[in-house]
């Protein structure tokens, strides 16, 4: 998927996928992690997700990544801050107190660039990305966060062939085959969604299922 695909979603405000409160998987299992109010969290691909001010409102240092800066911008605005914005390589990097948000190619990141982050949290990266740029992105992150590790992560599962991602289909075996090499991969719910997604069913899919991963370090 080239980048004017998001550019176009988010400058003609197409952007179903913003939700308007944050993620109650979230809020349900991020406590059970046990993770540092200090820690530093990576979120790819953040749009202008609240799951950002949740996650800054425990505490963490909140680095998000994204590739539309309209969406970068609207974060901020819509929540009367003001960052101080530079350049940091590839990125233009946007910084409040508690937020960093790099505008740009997630694939542009690197090591040093997060350096710090313990934790992850993804909603809606690797079911934003067709099948190849999820195997790359996939080895990606785990080249990218620290030794120590842990998080969240979320995917949508259904009939690819019954309406065209994104989101993408991401199925328990791919899950487990894309992150399970490097990390450790615990299901903590699975439940099917689609009596509450209006798009799934107007397309004619039959079941469409989420499911909730603890991930962690080997």
């Amino acid at each position: 998927m080239q980048p004017e695909f998001w550019y176009k979603k988010w400058d003609s405000n197409q952007i179903g996928f913003h939700q308007s409160e944050a993620n109650p998987y979230l809020q349900r299992y991020w406590p059970e992690l046990a993770i540092a109010p200090s820690a530093r969290v990576l979120v790819p691909l953040c749009g202008k997700s609240l799951d950002l001010l949740w996650l800054a409102g425990q505490g963490h240092q909140v680095l998000g990544v994204e590739l539309a800066e309209k969406a970068v911008e609207e974060f901020f605005s819509e929540h009367q801050l003001q960052p101080q914005i530079s350049e940091q390589g590839a990125f233009k990097v946007y910084r409040t107190v508690a937020f960093e948000l790099w505008c740009g190619d997630f694939f542009a990141l690197t090591a040093e660039d997060v350096a710090g982050c313990t934790a992850l949290y993804d909603r809606a990266a690797l079911i934003a990305l067709p099948d190849a740029m999820r195997q790359r992105y996939a080895a990606h992150l785990q080249q990218l966060l620290a030794p120590e590790m842990k998080g969240l992560v979320i995917t949508l599962d259904y009939d690819q062939s019954q309406i065209p991602g994104p989101p993408f289909a991401v199925n328990d075996d791919e899950a487990q085959r894309l992150l399970g090499q490097g990390w450790q991969l615990e299901k903590l719910e699975e439940r099917d969604i689609l009596a509450e997604s209006p798009k799934f069913l107007q397309g004619g899919v039959e079941w469409l299922v989420e499911r909730v991963y603890r991930v962690s370090s080997r």
